[in-house]
């Protein structure tokens, strides 16, 4: 796109080629929506997934629009809560305030509509980092990507957080692409920011990913010196433009902070790590543990999640769990004890805490590099059947044949995205916007190993990243 220190002029430019590469291939595009549309609709009327997560932000929103109080039910009436960030909850209070309450088919319906922009959006983002038959190919892409078509189709923050990634990313596209940096770009993409972190607190990756990136721009332009035509930003350009960014994500969670402070006298600016309740026991030595060995999703059903409430058999942790045979005895008697009341108490918190630290002494490597590494592979390879009714154990061929059929080519379709992203990314030339989309990647990508419950959705956000990725090798194929 040429460069202009004329906004206006810039936008104009902008506008007429979004129409020109619209019109160029209308059929396409009106072809390749219906095809997502129809996609969409399948997950809709065959796996629409209303989770219990999705009857918590619902349970929020309708004490939120019946009685004015940002909380949940209990058997004394609605307790003000901010284990859920208010973006989700605002959402489904506006769906069930003009559709009724608990219309989570509308919910559905709408993201559904929200997931055909970010097709376009992703298509967007193509086009100006490589070219308009990439655009086709990003679009097709996404249009057709049953994870994020399955998703639309469940009633949880993913669809949404995907938009407002796609929207902040592609701004800063913009915003890189001029060597004014274009600061309403920049603005505009420190609110989408704003509003993914307000959705969920792991949006913060989003913004840590661009300031990141604006640091390293910047250290390399104080070593080397700006020469002209080195860079489209200059030193200027990129403090005023991080400056933006952070402020206008950070400033619309100030209300949120306010009001945890003001009405449970908390400081808490995002929600808590765990999801827990002021002054509730987390049991971070049980977890703790649960880091030592976990590497997949199976783990994070079968034991993270079971956690209180549930019995957990020792025969269903992997040998990865123990050392030795006197730490799976020792491990087995405090399942044992855990079953016995179905609930980790602090002293039993506290024999997991000292379980975990002699694993950890004794290999730190697999606690701090490869269970970490391990994990991020998981997340992002596994066939992605979570809100579907095939076996989470698909590799055991123990269940019907056609959810094992199912699993498989979801696997296989996974491994096709991840590959052509991949060699898309080494035919690429490396500037300033694959760069930053780099960033993004490797930035949510490491932070999600550290975690203790691996689930292959933490990825998704990057999945628009990857699709912009690969079009620049399937574009090839659609540039007649």
């Amino acid at each position: 796109m040429p460069r202009s220190p004329t906004g206006k002029f810039v936008k104009t430019r902008y506008i007429a080629s979004v129409r020109e590469t619209l019109r160029k291939h209308e059929r396409f595009f009106m072809l390749a929506t219906m095809a997502g549309v129809a996609l969409r609709l399948i997950f809709l009327f065959r796996f629409p997934a209303i989770t219990a997560d999705s009857l918590v932000y619902g349970d929020i929103a309708k004490n939120w629009l019946q009685h004015g109080i940002y909380g949940l039910s209990g058997s004394g009436g609605i307790t003000p809560t901010y284990i859920r960030l208010p973006g989700y909850p605002a959402f489904l209070a506006a769906v069930f305030a003009i559709f009724g309450m608990e219309h989570y088919r509308t919910v559905l319906v709408l993201q559904i509509l929200v997931d055909i922009a970010t097709c376009f959006l992703t298509a967007d983002a193509a086009r100006r980092l490589f070219s308009p038959p990439a655009a086709k190919a990003a679009f097709l892409l996404t249009a057709l990507c049953p994870f994020l078509a399955g998703y639309a189709a469940a009633a949880l923050t993913e669809t949404w957080e995907i938009f407002f990634t796609v929207v902040a990313l592609d701004l800063a596209l913009i915003g890189l692409s001029h060597s004014d940096g274009q600061m309403r770009a920049w603005l505009g993409c420190g609110l989408a920011t704003a509003a993914a972190i307000l959705l969920r607190p792991d949006g913060g990756l989003l913004l840590a990913a661009i300031e990141i990136y604006f640091l390293i721009v910047l250290g390399s332009l104080l070593m080397a010196g700006a020469r002209p035509g080195s860079s489209a930003l200059t030193r200027s350009t990129v403090f005023k433009a991080g400056l933006v960014v952070a402020l206008a994500a950070l400033a619309p969670l100030a209300p949120w902070t306010l009001r945890n402070r003001l009405t449970l006298h908390q400081f808490q600016p995002l929600a808590p790590r765990y999801a827990n309740e002021e002054n509730s026991f987390v049991p971070m030595g049980f977890n703790r543990w649960v880091k030592t060995w976990i590497a997949d999703y199976v783990s994070t059903e079968e034991v993270y999640w079971a956690v209180p409430g549930s019995p957990i058999d020792v025969d269903d942790l992997p040998l990865r769990a123990f050392d030795s045979l006197q730490q799976r005895d020792e491990t087995e008697q405090l399942l044992d004890d855990y079953n016995h009341s179905l609930h980790v108490t602090p002293d039993l918190d506290a024999r997991f805490a000292a379980l975990a630290e002699a694993r950890i002494r004794r290999s730190p490597m697999r606690y701090y590099a490869w269970l970490p590494l391990v994990r991020i592979a998981d997340m992002w390879l596994r066939p992605r059947t979570e809100i579907l009714p095939s076996n989470t154990r698909w590799w055991e061929f123990d269940e019907p044949p056609q959810w094992l059929t199912l699993s498989i080519v979801l696997g296989v379709v996974n491994l096709l995205y991840v590959g052509a992203g991949k060699l898309g990314l080494l035919r690429a030339h490396w500037g300033a916007p694959v760069r930053l989309l780099l960033t993004f990647v490797l930035v949510r990508s490491i932070f999600l190993g550290t975690l203790e419950n691996p689930e292959p959705r933490y990825t998704l956000e990057c999945y628009p990243v990857v699709i912009v990725w690969a079009s620049a090798w399937v574009g090839r194929f659609l540039a007649a």
